[in-house]
C-alpha cells in the first residue's frame, strides 16, 4: 500500500469536502494519484446518496438574488455540516439555484426540483452535489417577492461561514433607508407574521387556549379571564408580528409607526434562519 501524504489528504478534503478517513483511503486506493482519488470519492458519493436520505441537513446557508428593485428571491439550501457550508461548490450551487428561481418563478419546491437548469433538473444537480460533497444536500424552502420596492439583508452568525440569516422586505414605494432598517430589525427580532390579521386562525386559537389555561391556573377571577386573555394575545402579537413589534432603534415606536411616518407601507417580508422554522 502506497504511503499517503497528509498534505494531499488535506487538499483532497478541501476540494471534495469528504471525510478525512475517506480521503486517506481514496489516496491509498489510488496509490497516491490525486485525480484518481477524486474520482474514487465521487463514485463512493454517488453510491451513498440513497443512504443519506434519512440524515438531517441542519446546516447550510441562505442565498439571495435581486433583479432590479422589484423582484427578489431568498433560498435556504441545507447540508449536514458547516464544513460543507463553507465549500465553494456548495455556495456556487446555491447561487445558481436562487438565480434560477428569479428567472423561472417556480410555484413551490417540488416544481423547482423538477425544473431544468444547465441541462439537468435541479434535483439531479442536488444529487450530484450530494455525491461529490459526501453529505445530504437539500432545498428546504424559498421565497419569491415581486412588485413594489424590495430590499434584502443578509447576516453572518459566524464570519467564517456564509450567511445563516436572510431577510426580504417589500414596500409599496421606494425608500432604501427604511427598507434596510426594517430588514435589519426583522433579522434581529425574528417576527413570524407581518400583522395580526395575517396570523392563521388556528394559531391564534392555540395561543388563546394556552393563555386561558394559564390564567385559570393562576386563580384569576372567572369574570376577568376574557379580558386578561385578550391582553395576553395582544402581547403575543407585539412579540411575533412585524408591524406590532417595537422598533429596535426606537422602542417607543412600532414598525407600523416607523413605516407610516416614512410614508410607506410594508407589503410583505420573509425571514429565514438556517435550521429554524
Amino acid at each position: 500500500m502506497a504511503s499517503v501524504n497528509m498534505a494531499d489528504v488535506k487538499r483532497l478534503r478541501e476540494l471534495t469536502a469528504a471525510g478525512m478517513m475517506d480521503c486517506k483511503k481514496a489516496l491509498e486506493e489510488s496509490e497516491g494519484d490525486f485525480d484518481k482519488a477524486v474520482d474514487i470519492l465521487r463514485l463512493k458519493g454517488a453510491k451513498d446518496v440513497g443512504k443519506r436520505e434519512a440524515r438531517t441537513a441542519s446546516n447550510g446557508l441562505v442565498a439571495v438574488k435581486h433583479e432590479g428593485d422589484s423582484l427578489a428571491a431568498l433560498l435556504e439550501l441545507n447540508c449536514e455540516t458547516d464544513f460543507v457550508a463553507k465549500n465553494e461548490r456548495f455556495q456556487e450551487l446555491a447561487a445558481d439555484i436562487v438565480a434560477h428561481i428569479v428567472a423561472t418563478k417556480p410555484a413551490d419546491v417540488p416544481t423547482l426540483l423538477e425544473s431544468e437548469l444547465n441541462g439537468k433538473t435541479v434535483k439531479e444537480l442536488l444529487d450530484e452535489a450530494n455525491a461529490a460533497l459526501g453529505e445530504k444536500i437539500e432545498i428546504r424552502r424559498f421565497a419569491l417577492l415581486e412588485g413594489g420596492f424590495i430590499t434584502s439583508y443578509m447576516h453572518k452568525t459566524d464570519p467564517q461561514l456564509p450567511p445563516a440569516v436572510g431577510v426580504l422586505v417589500q414596500l409599496d414605494t421606494p425608500n432604501a433607508e427604511i427598507a434596510k432598517d426594517i430588514a435589519q430589525h426583522a433579522a434581529a427580532m425574528a417576527p413570524k407574521y407581518l400583522s395580526p390579521a395575517e396570523v392563521p386562525a388556528e394559531v391564534v386559537e392555540k395561543e388563546r387556549s394556552l393563555f386561558e389555561q394559564m390564567t385559570r391556573e393562576e386563580g384569576k377571577p372567572e369574570a376577568a379571564i376574557p379580558k386578561i386573555v385578550d391582553g395576553r394575545v395582544n402581547g403575543w402579537y407585539k412579540d411575533f408580528t412585524l408591524l406590532e413589534q417595537a422598533f429596535v432603534k426606537d422602542n417607543k415606536k412600532t414598525i407600523a409607526k416607523v413605516a407610516d411616518e416614512a410614508g410607506v407601507k410594508v407589503l410583505a417580508f420573509t425571514r429565514y434562519k438556517v435550521g429554524q422554522a
